[in-house]
């Protein structure tokens, strides 16, 4: 049975959970914004999405881009969950994937580090 959640508690744990981001991180982090959204139309099982040009993508030429975007999508987290603790450790585990996608590091390197 899915965790029935506000749309307003799971903006606290995404908030929560980007508080966690080590400082020295969230400062590197730029023209990047993170969103709730309830699903992602293409594929409704996702969790979380990165898009945008990653930091070490970005070459001299870029400058004037619209914010890069991480979505994390809210029902789709409640179906996997079994507890409001469950949800607690998940947002935090996809709002570092998706930070970490920012930041050049792919889905590969993500699960030998148990953040897949």
């Amino acid at each position: 049975m899915p965790v029935e959640m506000t749309r307003a508690r799971f903006e606290e744990l995404v908030a929560d959970a980007l508080d966690l981001i080590p400082e020295s991180f969230a400062a590197a982090m730029t023209n990047v914004v993170v969103l709730v959204e309830d699903r992602d139309r293409d594929d409704p099982t996702l969790l979380g999405l990165y898009h945008g040009i990653a930091l070490t993508e970005r070459t001299t030429e870029y400058g004037g881009e619209l914010p890069d975007r991480i979505f994390i999508y809210r029902e789709a987290i409640l179906d996997i969950c079994e507890s409001e603790e469950d949800v607690v450790e998940e947002v935090a585990i996809t709002v570092v994937h998706e930070i970490a996608h920012h930041f050049g590091v792919d889905d590969d390197r993500l699960h030998e580090l148990g953040w897949g």
